[in-house]
């Protein structure tokens, strides 16, 4: 379904869980999450009408844990 999704979010996630990079670089772990959700907000805007609207609710409100298991969800992942 939105496979590119999918793996941004998930990038994000790991991003986040990535306790020994916070501790090493703060400022560097907060840079690629800015970055990755950067980019999530530009696939969600270039794909706003073709997407469903609890998708599109989820990445609007930057729910982006919702947006991934909804996507899971319909992809049976």
């Amino acid at each position: 379904m939105h496979d590119d999704l999918i793996q941004l979010l998930r990038h994000r996630e790991s991003v986040i869980a990535d306790h020994a990079w916070r501790e090493r670089d703060a400022a560097g772990q907060l840079a690629a999450l800015r970055e990755v959700s950067e980019k999530i907000s530009a696939w969600a805007e270039t794909r706003h009408s073709r997407i469903d609207p609890r998708l599109r609710h989820y990445l609007a409100n930057a729910s982006f844990a919702k947006a991934l298991a909804h996507c899971e969800e319909q992809t049976g992942a």
